[in-house]
């Protein structure tokens, strides 16, 4: 059950978050890496705080275009670094930029980031479980520890609960699901 039903709606910053993106299936390549990097930051940190920089997370990390973000070097690093309107952690900006790095190359193996996520959804014929998803994040990425890779694959529908069941937006997600 879903704490975040309970807090979220009417809440000016997590409200919209709650009601419109939480649980909601996604297909975009930029959306799967803004998610994944803001969960990656979040790490010792709340929510609202992540989502009250989303805003300078997308200017600093070119709006989350993955081949911008796979390119950068030493100079970006220092410029994320200084930046006050993001989180300032060294581990979590050389993550983003290595995440950026696989993520290119899961297009080649995959075609894309949403078709690995897509491939390895059920395992031995039923949904993937949570500690068999931290196990492949964890070899495939960096910084994606079992909260952050949960909160991510919860947070885009992979993994159930997001929201509890009788929450109202729970159809909105079983349309958005379905249109998919």
């Amino acid at each position: 059950m879903s704490g975040y039903c309970d807090i979220a709606p009417g809440h000016p910053v997590h409200g919209p978050y709650h009601d419109t993106e939480y649980g909601f299936p996604q297909r975009a390549e930029a959306v799967l890496f803004e998610r994944l990097l803001l969960e990656i930051n979040q790490a010792g940190l709340s929510w609202e705080t992540i989502l009250r920089k989303r805003d300078g997370f997308r200017a600093a990390y070119d709006g989350f275009d993955v081949d911008a973000v796979a390119a950068y070097g030493e100079a970006d690093r220092a410029r994320l670094l200084g930046d006050a309107s993001i989180i300032r952690n060294r581990l979590k900006v050389d993550a983003a930029i290595h995440n950026a790095q696989v993520i290119q190359g899961l297009r080649d193996s995959h075609g894309g980031f949403v078709e690995w996520l897509d491939a390895h959804a059920v395992e031995h014929g039923a949904p993937r479980d949570k500690a068999s998803w931290v196990r492949l994040f964890k070899k495939t990425f960096r910084f994606t520890g079992g909260e952050i890779t949960g909160e991510f694959l919860m947070s885009l529908g992979y993994l159930p609960g997001a929201h509890r069941a009788d929450c109202p937006v729970m159809r909105d997600i079983e349309k958005a699901k379905r249109s998919a």
